[in-house]
């Protein structure tokens, strides 16, 4: 599977103490030789309006937005032109090519107590259980009218957030040491276990290297349910704590 990147847009227009509207725009899968995704500014909005009800950006036919796995890194730029309109990038982890159209989804109504202003990063998730393969890296981007009250910018993903204080600047945190990519075939050692008896290091795969949800299926597991989770890491044991199948599911 190629690491290519997905680019979007997203923009708000803040009036005032007052978030004034958000609307993602301008999203796009990568495509070999496309160009580069073009900003768009979104409608004016009365001045007391807060970000759009439900879950952002609406997806192709069939898809729906979902939080990103996981958030690696916020970023703030101040642009010395247009005022010094501040610009908010962040990057994230999606399991699969089959995800598209990242953006950020402002869910801070106004001014918040403590200043910051919180974000969900979100994309259009796959319809169907995802096989395994490397993480892909995902960015959207999110301009803020000049004279926002934000003191801080928090972007949050499925299963993580990352916090930025100090406006412009750059935060990052370590993205997990596990894809499970070449998890197929190798034993799993669940958290607090002894290590698979007879199995070299790099043959297995610690849960604790996993901070995905996970779903293990041994052999005399039943399936209750079976709810659909683009974020979910589903593991199949042979007697033997093997991995015999997998999927994101």
């Amino acid at each position: 599977m190629n690491r290519t990147k997905l680019f979007a847009l997203a923009t708000l227009m803040a009036a005032g103490p007052m978030l004034a509207a958000a609307q993602a725009n301008a999203q796009q899968r990568p495509a070999q030789g496309a160009p580069a995704p073009q900003q768009q500014a979104a409608p004016s909005t009365p001045k007391d309006a807060g970000p759009p009800p439900g879950g952002g950006a609406p997806g192709p036919e069939g898809t729906r937005p979902f939080p990103v796995m996981f958030v690696t890194s916020v970023e703030l730029i101040r642009s010395p032109r247009d005022g010094g309109m501040d610009i908010v990038r962040a990057r994230g982890l999606v399991t699969s090519s089959a995800w598209g159209e990242p953006h950020l989804l402002p869910i801070t109504r106004g001014e918040g107590i403590d200043g910051m202003l919180d974000l969900i990063f979100q994309a259009s998730a796959p319809t169907d259980m995802a096989p395994l393969g490397p993480f892909m890296q995902v960015e959207a981007i999110l301009p803020i009218a000049h004279g926002h009250p934000y003191k801080g910018i928090r972007v949050r993903s499925g299963y993580n957030a990352v916090s930025l204080k100090t406006l412009p600047g750059f935060a990052e945190v370590a993205p997990p040491k596990e894809d499970c990519a070449k998890c197929l075939g190798k034993y799993f050692q669940a958290k607090g276990a002894a290590a698979p008896a007879g199995q070299a290091a790099g043959n297995v795969v610690k849960e604790e290297d996993l901070p995905y949800p996970l779903r293990i299926i041994r052999p005399a597991d039943g399936i209750p349910s079976y709810d659909y989770e683009p974020n979910r890491l589903t593991l199949v044991l042979s007697e033997a704590g093997q991995i015999v199948d997998a999927a994101w599911d």
